[in-house]
């Protein structure tokens, strides 16, 4: 399949070379040329498990990929992942279902394909003839950093640095990945956001001086954000899967629309239900739920982006952004695929920090999303009430999708059938949680997982309790402005 840039228009990509790039040299994000329709296949996809799903759906855009090779990948990433599933559907009641996707290496949702990653970059620079070290470069908001350092660690032929906001994470992500193990990683804290990490990242993408320079160490660069296509496509899997679960066990017929909510950041994991839409899946709307960071929701209202705000740290990090890159891709849709006028809106954001869709834009886009938002008092509100009511313990994250969620049924239809995201574990924000549910402040995360083990019987996950014994590796917090001289020089080390 040919892939095209959302700035560029087409380019002479397969889905190898877009994966081993990363980014388009336009700036751009590849999008593929055409939608494959699985609209056919569901009496396949519900005899399969998630592997198989897996390697069916990512191998109708990755043609050139060995069918046989992929399956094998799949099978093995998803082993890592609690009794062999990466996407376990759990149901809160008649109507309202959460699809758990932290069950992984690393206890967040980003595990589902960072674990695949590894052998689709690979694969791909094999096909496309890359004989330099790849270099791969990650801006991450809590999650992504850590199950990227994970897949990639000790690769050969592939090197990875991470910039995280070094006040913007939590205490228990900022562990996960300053112990991070591996001959191969880097880990650098960055003053500022996560948007500053990401502009960071970009700028040096798209650096003439820095390829120049990278060029001579004999290294390429690439990416293990969800700007590279090959960490949506893995993304796009679980919406199927979800929805093939569901039609298994009764809850729904086929044919039947579901609705999903999924807690927002930096859009990828949305556009991946996008896409899981546009290819055949019965989705009625997409719920796009925001933290005090409402940058998308109030986009999704008047049509107008506009990063012209004052930035909250939450205490869900991973959604703390203003600069939310796949909206891109949406954009690109929405504008009848129109690069250049892609180009522009987004060089006006990069000017101005904002931009503007048509009118009609705007209603294609209200048809098919749905947006709201929760503020800190309504997330600590939202964790309490789904722990004292249905017995179920949730992050953050989750919690701002589950209020989004029950907002919309009020608003529209409350028997519909609703699947929220869960994105990571509730160890992972365990003092946040902990004051939710128990009503106490403990200043220790390990002191607090324990306490909610105590009270809540949900077992404190290996991955958690092993950290706090690991060496600290990592400790460098630099200027964002310092970022492609920490590049250059991770890439000439030996």
């Amino acid at each position: 399949m040919q892939f095209i840039s959302t700035r560029g228009g087409i380019a002479a990509e397969n889905a190898a070379k877009a994966i081993t790039k990363g980014l388009s040299s336009d700036g751009g994000l590849f999008v593929p040329y055409t939608f494959p329709d699985v609209s056919g296949d569901f009496d396949n996809l519900l005899q399969m498990d998630y592997a198989e799903r897996a390697a069916f759906i990512i191998g109708k855009f990755l043609e050139e990929y060995d069918k046989e090779g992929l399956l094998t990948a799949c099978k093995k990433a998803y082993s890592q992942f609690e009794e062999n599933d990466a996407a376990p559907v759990v149901k809160i009641d008649d109507n309202l279902f959460v699809l758990e996707l932290f069950h992984g290496p690393t206890l967040a949702f980003k595990d589902i394909a960072l674990t695949l990653l590894p052998y689709l970059l690979r694969t791909g620079a094999n096909i496309s003839g890359v004989k330099e070290t790849i270099l791969i470069l990650v801006a991450t908001s809590g999650d992504t950093g850590k199950a990227a350092l994970e897949g990639f660690k000790n690769q050969e032929g592939v090197k990875i640095c991470v910039f995280y906001p070094s006040e913007g994470v939590s205490d228990m992500q900022k562990l996960q990945m300053c112990t991070q193990e591996g001959d191969n990683v880097n880990v650098i804290g960055v003053k500022g956001n996560f948007d500053d990490c990401q502009t960071a990242v970009k700028k040096i993408f798209t650096s003439k001086e820095c390829a120049a320079k990278l060029k001579d160490e004999n290294v390429v660069l690439s990416s293990a954000n969800s700007i590279n296509f090959g960490r949506l496509v893995p993304q796009i899997v679980y919406y199927f899967s979800a929805y093939c679960d569901l039609v298994n066990a009764g809850e729904i017929s086929l044919g039947d629309k579901i609705d999903f909510t999924v807690p927002t950041g930096n859009f990828g994991n949305i556009l991946a239900g996008y896409y899981a839409k546009k290819m055949g899946l019965p989705v009625n709307k997409l719920v796009c739920a925001s933290n005090s960071n409402n940058v998308l929701t109030e986009f999704f209202l008047s049509g107008t982006y506009d990063a012209n705000r004052e930035f909250f740290k939450t205490m869900s990090p991973s959604m703390d952004i203003l600069i939310s890159s796949n909206l891109e891709r949406l954009v690109f849709e929405l504008s009848g695929r129109d690069s250049a006028f892609t180009a522009e809106r987004m060089a006006d954001l990069k000017t101005y920090g904002k931009y503007s869709l048509a009118k009609d834009e705007k209603t294609a886009l209200q048809k098919e999303f749905y947006a709201g938002y929760c503020d800190e008092e309504e997330c600590m509100e939202q964790m309490s009430d789904s722990f004292n009511d249905s017995g179920y313990l949730c992050d953050p994250h989750t919690a701002v999708a589950l209020k989004v969620a029950n907002d919309y049924a009020a608003e529209n239809n409350p028997q519909a059938k609703m699947v929220v995201l869960s994105t990571a574990s509730p160890y992972k924000f365990s003092q946040n949680v902990l004051k939710a549910v128990g009503g106490k402040s403990v200043k220790d995360a390990f002191d607090a997982a324990k306490t909610l083990e105590t009270l809540s019987a949900a077992p404190i996950p290996s991955q958690i309790s092993e950290l706090k014994n690991k060496e600290k590796r990592f400790s460098k917090v630099i200027d964002k402005a310092d970022a492609a001289t920490e590049v250059l020089r991770f890439a000439a080390l030996k």
